[in-house]
């Protein structure tokens, strides 16, 4: 059934780009942008966790060492002066070759001498991050996003309502811009789950819609208490019929101070379960605060943080506490640019079933540069340090932790 709808969802994008020709030749315009990474990175004997295995490195195989590491096409089409339908369609080559939407909605944003009010409605990505602003929720700082983000990427999108009244700083001559927004969504009941038999892991791996993602064969699933949950997260799914909901907060001063400051809460009823997908409805609630500084028009700062908990289970028998921060400067001469960022995450497992171990801890350093050939092509190469410890590791026999290192070579192409 899932696959239906993924298939749905995909010929419809397809015909929407057939037709938009069309479309554009009644009065209603079309935009198309995309883009192509071709990657050599090495890779790790380990599987990774979307291939049920303890790896945290995304790519594992050899054949996988020159990939497709991200293709990723956004369409939006114009409908009127105030509504506009947009959609992002991407191939994700782990660890199966497939092609999804990872947001899909309409717009409504009128035109407005004081406040403005906008909306969006459909599937979309809480805009929490201030280091994926690039086409389809790229970074344009690094290959692998941080921990932090990598994360929001797979387990968390809003399938629903979003509501957003601004005050632009160029309508009331003033150097602030602010804006408040709430929103209202459903679909996203397991978020929480990689959080807690995971933790958090720097990649740059995007969840398409109705997508199922494996992670490691846990010794604690098959104890009666977890024995009905699959060794899988399906993040888009609606267990608990509740909705979930955020608010947020953005301000600006003069285009070179930013910040975002989010509260997301789904609302999950932890004991519900659906007994033919094998997925829980996780409690799962954060905080979360981006900020950007621009020192001058080469070098700024970017930082996140998130602090938040997450539960499953009749008596909450999964309970863990959450943060995750990183801490980023990138710096552009002549054709360059240059990033670097170091991070940490933890997971404090609080509950009391000692046979499913939850904590974890991971921090990294992620060293980036690229130079841009021309306004289509792009060359970067990339260094990740990534330390990774999580107690679930001993439960089946393994070292507690892991030290990787992991390089990337890309060449990205821009249409």
């Amino acid at each position: 059934m899932k696959r239906m709808i993924t298939s749905k969802y995909i010929r419809l994008f397809v015909s929407a780009l057939m037709i938009s020709p069309c479309v554009a030749a009644q009065g209603v315009s079309a935009q198309f942008k995309g883009a192509l990474d071709v990657s050599l990175t090495n890779t790790n004997d380990m599987p990774a966790w979307h291939q049920q295995g303890w790896g945290v490195v995304r790519f594992s195989d050899d054949h996988q060492r020159l990939n497709i590491s991200r293709f990723a096409l956004s369409t939006r089409l114009d409908l009127s002066s105030a509504w506009s339908a947009h959609a992002v369609a991407q191939y994700v080559p782990d660890p199966n070759d497939k092609i999804g939407l990872t947001e899909a909605y309409v717009q409504y944003q009128p035109l407005a001498q004081g406040y403005q009010l906008s909306a969006r409605f459909g599937g979309f990505y809480p805009r929490m991050s201030l280091e994926n602003p690039a086409l389809g929720w790229s970074s344009p700082y690094t290959y692998h996003y941080s921990g932090l983000n990598a994360w929001l990427g797979e387990e968390v999108r809003a399938f629903g309502a979003e509501f957003e009244l601004k005050r632009a700083a160029r309508r009331f001559r003033s150097k602030h811009d602010l804006s408040v927004i709430g929103a209202l969504f459903k679909g996203n009941d397991p978020a929480g789950t990689l959080v807690a038999w995971r933790g958090f892991v720097p990649h740059d791996r995007q969840s398409v819609f109705n997508e199922r993602i494996g992670f490691a064969p846990l010794k604690s699933l098959t104890w009666p208490q977890l024995r009905r949950q699959g060794q899988y997260v399906e993040p888009f799914t609606e267990v608990d019929g509740r909705f979930g909901y955020y608010l947020g907060a953005h301000w600006s001063y003069l285009k070179r101070h930013s910040v975002r400051f989010y509260w997301y809460d789904n609302n999950g009823d932890p004991a519900a379960i659906n007994y033919v997908t094998k997925q829980y409805a996780w409690d799962t609630k954060f905080w979360s605060l981006a900020w950007r500084t621009k020192f001058n028009t080469q070098t700024q700062l970017i930082m996140q943080a998130m602090l938040g908990n997450t539960a499953m289970g009749p008596t909450r028998g999964v309970d863990n506490d959450f943060y995750s921060w990183f801490a980023m400067v990138s710096h552009t001469f002549d054709d360059y640019r240059f990033s670097l960022r170091a991070e940490q995450s933890k997971v404090i497992d609080k509950d009391a079933w000692q046979f499913d171990e939850n904590a974890s801890f991971s921090k990294g350093l992620t060293m980036n540069i690229q130079k841009s050939l021309s306004d289509k092509w792009q060359l970067g190469a990339e260094l990740q340090l990534i330390d990774y410890e999580a107690d679930a590791r001993l439960a089946v026999g393994r070292a507690l932790g892991l030290d990787e290192q992991v390089w990337r070579i890309t060449a990205q192409y821009k249409f």
